[in-house]
């Protein structure tokens, strides 16, 4: 099993979870974040012109357990959904996951995903 993390842009959470949805994948779990990289901030000009620098910005963190064999399909659904092709699309992180229990039945492994 593996963990994806996806940090996108909250604008795009919507299809992303309803193309998620439409393969079969609906466990996630979404958080709102901040944060920076390449995009390194928005600079806005504010009254008599003085620019103010945001460089936290707003995004979604997206975070599902799936089966080994899914994750390639799950990680191409976000990146064609979430992708707007431009800096501060997101990045996507895949972690090892040991095991996993349902708290409900106690199945544990893939049949708990």
């Amino acid at each position: 099993m593996k963990k994806i993390e996806a940090i996108i842009r909250p604008e795009k959470l919507t299809i992303v979870k309803f193309m998620l949805g439409e393969a079969g994948f609906y466990g996630l779990n979404a958080t709102h974040v901040t944060g920076r990289g390449g995009q390194r901030g928005i600079v806005h000009t504010g009254r008599a012109g003085q620019t103010i620098t945001v460089d936290m910005l707003p995004k979604m963190k997206l975070e599902l357990v799936v089966k080994d064999s899914d994750v390639d399909t799950v990680v191409d659904i976000i990146v064609e959904s979430a992708r707007t092709g431009e800096i501060g699309d997101g990045k996507i992180f895949i972690h090892p996951i040991e095991d996993t229990i349902r708290v409900r039945t106690g199945e544990r492994g893939d049949a708990a995903v």
